[in-house]
């Protein structure tokens, strides 16, 4: 073999040991990052269950992969690309835009507040706002729309937050971290999503199975009974996680931009609690935390609900007549 191609082999050798390792560092960057936005991840994968409660079975999947479908969407072909080209170009845009979108999930929140609560009224809010889709063609279509816009935020919230965790580097290995980042948290949330909302027929097919065991019926029986329950549970944490993320994104926002009495007070906050019970320090500063991150959410949507109300919605309105119009002139 010539002394050439034992160099050449040589050097491919040392590429591919480059290249090994430069996956190995997206990886681990990858898990990382996406530790940081476990917040928004569980608040997406309690939230998300609700939007195919009263469907036919045989639909239940079928949505959940179009949410699904429309949230990797979202991700790779919108978010992605814009979270790079603003964090290159205008990277002090990005806390004010997640700021904003912490208010859109505070309002999404204490909306869920307003129909528990006063039912009546929140109906006559949906009715301001009118549907999402530009032409739902069914209750589902409109419910998908809901969901995806919904999710968009979510995501906005998790790529921005991935982008924040990341340290200085080439851009190519950013975007790298960013898809690993989107794929992952997707499959993730709509798989676990999946096995949510098609617990309660691997139940009954379990407790109606001649060939199941005893065990085998009995733990279908429990599935049958226990997921209503756990459904309901579900849609109270995704909207106490909505108000408390959110709330909690504006939190540090203020703490960037609004006057720095805000954070001294939130930290003097944290230390009281913190010095109240030493062996619980870390555990009670988290919690003291919490609380003011859902106070300042329950602030924030209460204060949104007008404003959508009365500004965004006849926005949104003449906004989807136009579009409409557009698209039947096309």
């Amino acid at each position: 073999m010539s002394i050439g191609l034992i160099g050449l082999l040589d050097d491919v050798a040392g590429i591919a040991k480059v290249a090994a390792a430069s996956l190995d560092d997206v990886a681990s960057q990858a898990a990382r990052a996406g530790a940081k936005a476990a917040g928004v991840v569980i608040d997406d994968t309690a939230v998300t269950p609700g939007y195919v409660i009263g469907f036919e079975p045989k639909r239940e999947l079928p949505i959940v992969g179009r949410i699904a479908a429309g949230s990797l969407r979202n991700k790779l072909l919108i978010l992605l690309p814009a979270a790079l080209v603003l964090s290159y170009f205008l990277p002090w845009t990005i806390t004010p835009l997640l700021m904003l979108g912490g208010a859109y999930l505070c309002y999404e929140g204490v909306e869920k507040v307003l129909e528990a609560v006063m039912p009546h009224q929140a109906h006559q809010h949906e009715a301001q706002l009118g549907t999402v889709a530009l032409n739902p063609q069914s209750v589902e279509d409109e419910k998908v729309a809901s969901a995806v816009k919904t999710d968009f935020i979510l995501s906005a919230e998790i790529m921005a937050i991935t982008l924040a965790a990341l340290p200085a580097g080439s851009l190519w290995k950013q975007a790298l971290v960013l898809a690993v980042v989107a794929i992952g948290i997707t499959v993730a949330v709509y798989g676990v999503v999946a096995l949510i909302v098609k617990a309660d027929d691997v139940g009954l097919a379990l407790a109606t199975s001649d060939r199941a065991s005893l065990v085998g019926r009995a733990l279908g029986r429990g599935l049958v009974r226990g997921m209503p329950v756990l459904l309901k549970l579900l849609s109270v944490i995704g909207t106490a996680a909505m108000i408390w993320v959110g709330g909690g994104i504006i939190l540090h926002g203020l703490e960037v931009y609004g006057p720095p009495a805000i954070e001294h007070a939130v930290k003097a906050a944290e230390e009281a609690a913190a010095h109240a019970m030493p062996p619980a320090a870390a555990i009670l500063e988290w919690v003291v935390e919490a609380a003011i991150s859902g106070v300042i959410g329950l602030l924030i949507g209460a204060a949104s609900i007008p404003v959508v109300g009365f500004v965004v919605a006849p926005a949104w309105k003449a906004v989807k007549a136009v579009l409409q119009g557009w698209r039947k002139a096309t």
